[in-house]
């Protein structure tokens, strides 16, 4: 009777050693990719930022924009610390910036949940409020001001009401309410279709489940919609008050600055300091204000690393 053998195999104590992942091969990049953005590159670089090095060093000297001029080092960021008019300006131009970026938000983030909810003619009035981003802010500013300048004191007169009679326009601690209002009014569409966005983006399971919980609207809207739609307030705050920084035309169209300069932005202090024969100057404040934005969009970047909102 033959006897048949069986191998035992002792089992391995070790853990087997996992392969090597194979090396990632570079993807070579195309060469039509570099031959479509060379030409934007180009005109970038010949239109933005060789200027904008021409203007810094031109901060550094006493030039008047053509002439002889003179290197005179940091005399002139010196002297736009010390200079009240465009102290006022900054003042202005971040108290603007923040109580428009205030009621842009609100206004738009309360029509976005009116216009995403269960309503008729949804579609019709998103249209109908988008309408006001197409339109050019000089051409809103010249029909605002003439709304403001004489329909509205017009009608105060007929009413009766003495604080309707005459134009806000004309009254130095008023005149930035209207610069408010009708920058808001062109604002809030772009504003508006980035919460409709995050909104329609809210799975409706969840409220689903609140209303299961006994949650109220007002409870919804406070500790379900404002958190999950976090990321973008955190994107129009941040862009909106980047963009308010740099009001100019709509205030070239209100009040040009005035009464006097009580509503003169950073902007307008700049370009009419070009034409006044304060080039290295203003280039001096353009070159503070440059710093400035550039600081924004870093803390913009810091804010919304990791932030899955679009």
């Amino acid at each position: 009777m033959a006897t048949t053998t069986v191998a035992v195999t002792e089992p391995q104590t070790g853990s087997p050693t996992p392969a090597e992942p194979a090396p990632q091969r570079r993807r070579k990049v195309d060469g039509i990719y570099y031959a479509f953005l060379l030409p934007a590159l180009i005109l970038f670089t010949l239109a933005i930022t060789i200027p904008a090095i021409i203007g810094i060093f031109f901060s550094f000297t006493n030039s008047i924009g053509f002439g002889d001029w003179e290197f005179i080092g940091f005399v002139n960021y010196l002297a736009v610390f010390t200079d009240p008019a465009i102290l006022q300006s900054y003042l202005f131009t971040f108290w603007f910036a923040f109580v428009t970026v205030i009621v842009v938000n609100v206004l738009a983030f309360l029509l976005a949940v009116g216009l995403v909810s269960r309503i008729r003619l949804k579609t019709g009035l998103r249209t109908i409020f988008v309408i006001p981003m197409v339109i050019s802010g000089i051409i809103i500013a010249y029909v605002f001001n003439f709304l403001f300048s004489n329909s509205v004191p017009a009608l105060g007169q007929a009413w009766g009401i003495g604080w309707m009679s005459e134009s806000i326009l004309a009254n130095p601690d008023l005149a930035w309410v209207a610069i408010v209002i009708v920058t808001a009014w062109q604002a809030i569409p772009g504003t508006l279709l980035i919460y409709i966005a995050g909104l329609l983006a809210i799975p409706g399971d969840v409220y689903e489940a609140a209303a299961i919980d006994g949650a109220g609207k007002a409870q919804q809207l406070w500790r379900i919609t404002l958190p999950l739609v976090a990321g973008y307030v955190v994107i129009n705050v941040i862009i909106g008050f980047k963009d308010f920084l740099n009001a100019y035309d709509i205030i070239v169209g209100l009040t040009n600055g005035g009464p006097g300069t009580a509503t003169r932005s950073i902007a307008m202090t700049i370009f009419t300091g070009f034409s006044g024969g304060d080039y290295a100057y203003q280039m001096a404040n353009a070159t503070l204000f440059f710093l400035i934005a550039i600081s924004l969009s870093l803390l913009q970047l810091r804010l919304t690393r990791g932030r899955n909102v679009f």
